[in-house]
């Protein structure tokens, strides 16, 4: 729920963004009545910001024609870091929408002065990423806030949560700690249906909110990320496939990322496990490391290495 301050900015909001605004679609969309509109009206005319009434049909609010808010004042360098930063998390997914996106982008135009808001715009318009798009799962803002919150307080949270299969399940969870990956958002927390930790997509999450039971504390030494990556690890797939790299473990992490294998010291071997749906798949993945292997299963995953093998020797 909007806080009256909140309200206020985002009935400023509507008024820089419209010429006009009737006293009723101002309700609609704050939730309130046509008094309190009226009240945040003196509000902002007590801020020193010139908010006109018109009367009749037809009439409404405005600010003043020729008004603007003051600048925002920042540096070059400070104001490519927040376009950078809005553009970049509409490119890699972790935006709620191409609306929440542009709409920011215009919100902070608004406030920049003259000739700093032309650099930035032309920024905007000849700035590309080699990197392509990530594929979304938009999550809303309203969600991720209210999960931040209850980590940083340790409160307990409620929510239905919808699995991969569509089945829906009421949880409560502790929890620990927010990750991004692969344009997704996840939790990491300790569900107390399953009595275990777990990790959540959040764009799978219905009707989230914050209770007032405190949550169970993290176990010592836990890490959001890398308990994140080495779940994603884990996922059930059609196979497993178990590998002994002919390289150092420490090597090994550096070529390939935990969320797609999980790699162990054993007895001076650097074992290799990771779930895959497709063998051919995880023989592309074995080839890129770019070392020798010797595979432990399954069996079936030989003949997809010796036909990339012949796929390749036959290219060159």
């Amino acid at each position: 729920m909007l806080t009256p301050t909140a309200r206020l900015l985002e009935f400023l909001e509507l008024l820089q963004a419209k010429p006009l605004i009737t006293g009723r679609e101002i309700a609609d969309r704050l939730g309130i009545d046509p008094r309190t509109v009226r009240r945040y009206v003196e509000a902002l005319q007590n801020l020193g910001i010139p908010v006109e009434g018109q009367r009749g049909v037809g009439g409404g609010y405005r600010i003043r024609p020729g008004y603007r808010l003051p600048p925002l004042m920042l540096t070059d360098d400070e104001a490519v870091a927040v376009a950078l930063g809005v553009q970049a998390a509409g490119r890699l997914g972790l935006s709620g929408s191409e609306e929440a996106v542009e709409g920011a982008l215009a919100k902070i135009h608004r406030v920049l002065p003259d000739g700093l808001r032309r650099r930035v715009e032309a920024l905007e318009s000849t700035l590309d990423f080699t990197a392509r798009a990530t594929r979304k799962a938009p999550v809303t803002g309203t969600t991720v806030l209210v999960l931040a919150d209850a980590i940083r307080r340790r409160h307990r949270i409620r929510l239905t949560y919808r699995a991969f299969s569509g089945d829906e399940t009421r949880r409560e969870l502790s929890p620990h700690g927010l990750v991004v990956h692969s344009g997704r958002w996840y939790l990491a927390a300790h569900d107390h249906l399953r009595e275990d930790l777990r990790t959540f997509r959040i764009d799978r999450m219905l009707r989230v909110r914050v209770t007032d039971e405190p949550a169970v504390d993290r176990p010592g030494g836990f890490d959001a990320v890398a308990y994140v990556r080495t779940s994603l690890a884990r996922v059930p797939w059609g196979w497993e496939v178990e590998v002994v790299l002919e390289l150092p473990v420490d090597e090994a992490l550096r070529r390939i990322p935990t969320t797609l294998a999980e790699l162990a010291d054993e007895d001076g071997e650097t074992v290799l496990r990771m779930r895959a749906d497709s063998l051919d798949w995880a023989a592309t993945v074995l080839a890129g490391l770019g070392c020798g292997f010797t595979i432990r299963g399954p069996d079936e995953l030989r003949v997809s290495v010796r036909a990339l093998g012949e796929r390749l020797a036959s290219s060159a």
